[in-house]
C-alpha cells in the first residue's frame, strides 16, 4: 500500500462512513441529490442493491434497499472504524452489545458488521481492505457527514461500553443541566454522547445522529419540505454552528450543520 493510502486509513474508533437502507431506493436516491446534490456509484450487492453517494468528488456514505421482511427501523447509521471486524465485534458481544450482522465481507472495499450497544443503539464497524479511501472527504465538505452523536437516557450508562470496545477517551462537556460526552481517539473529537433522560422518545429508543455539512441550513430545511422530507427542529444557533434536524420522505431522522470556522 502507498504512503498515501495509508494516511486515508481511518483510525480505529473514528467515523468512518454512514449508511441508510430505505424501502424505496429511487425515492431517497431523488431526495438526498435534490438536497446535497449528491451523485451516486454502484456500491455492494451482498444485502441487496446499494449505491455510494459522492460529494466534491468523495464517496461520503450509502444508500440502500431495505430487504424485504426486516423490520428494523428507517435510520441513519454510523459505522466505526475497526482494524479488525472480527475481533471488535466479538468485543461488542464480550461486553454486552448484540452483532445483528456480520462480520462479512463487502466484496473487495473492506470487512463490516451491525452492531447494538447494550442498551439498543444500533451502529456499524467498517475495517478497511482494499479500498481505504471511503468515507475520507475533507472536513467540511457539502454534504458529508461531520459528526456522530449518540441519543441515549443517561451517559454514564453506556460510556465504558464504548471505551471499551473502541478505547475511546471521553470529556465531560460542562455546561449546566447538559449531560454530554466528546469521545475522542489519539486525542481528536470524533463523536458525541448525549443523556436526554425522560426526553428520549419511546418509540425509538436510543440511536445515533448524523450531522451533514452544508452552507445553509435554513435554505436546506425549506427545500427538504420541498422534496417530500419535513422539518423535525428548525434551524437554530448552537456553539458548534447552526442547526436543524430534518427527516426524508421514509422517516429518517438526520441533521444538518453549518460548522463554526476553526479558531487560528
Amino acid at each position: 500500500m502507498t504512503e498515501a493510502a495509508t494516511r486515508l486509513r481511518h483510525t480505529p474508533g473514528a467515523p468512518a462512513w454512514a449508511s441508510l437502507m430505505v424501502h424505496g431506493l429511487d425515492v431517497g436516491k431523488e431526495f438526498y441529490q435534490g438536497l446535497f446534490g449528491w451523485e451516486f456509484r454502484a456500491g455492494p450487492q451482498q444485502l441487496g442493491p446499494y449505491v455510494r453517494a459522492v460529494a466534491g468528488g468523495h464517496e461520503v456514505a450509502g444508500l440502500g434497499k431495505k430487504a424485504a421482511g426486516r423490520q428494523l427501523p428507517v435510520a441513519w447509521l454510523p459505522y466505526m472504524a475497526s482494524a479488525d471486524a472480527d475481533e471488535t465485534a466479538d468485543s461488542v458481544r464480550s461486553y454486552g452489545g448484540t452483532v445483528a450482522v456480520g462480520p462479512l465481507d463487502a466484496e473487495t472495499a473492506g470487512r463490516m458488521a451491525i452492531v447494538s450497544d447494550p442498551h439498543g443503539a444500533p451502529f456499524g464497524i467498517w475495517q478497511d481492505t482494499q479500498y481505504p479511501a471511503l468515507g475520507t472527504a475533507p472536513p467540511g465538505t457539502r454534504g458529508a457527514p461531520v459528526w456522530f452523536e449518540l441519543v441515549t437516557r443517561e451517559t454514564a450508562l453506556v460510556v465504558k461500553f464504548y471505551q471499551a470496545v473502541f478505547g475511546y477517551d471521553a470529556e465531560v462537556v460542562e455546561a449546566p443541566g447538559l449531560d454530554y460526552l466528546t469521545l475522542c481517539t489519539d486525542g481528536r473529537p470524533v463523536a458525541g454522547i448525549h443523556g436526554v433522560g425522560d426526553a428520549l422518545p419511546r418509540h425509538r429508543g436510543p440511536h445515533w445522529r448524523t450531522y451533514f455539512a452544508v452552507e445553509d441550513p435554513d435554505a436546506v430545511a425549506r427545500r427538504a419540505g420541498e422534496l417530500g422530507g419535513h422539518v423535525v427542529r428548525p434551524p437554530n444557533d448552537s456553539p458548534y454552528g447552526r442547526l436543524a434536524t430534518l427527516a426524508d420522505p421514509e422517516g429518517a431522522h438526520f441533521s444538518v450543520i453549518r460548522p463554526v470556522a476553526p479558531r487560528s
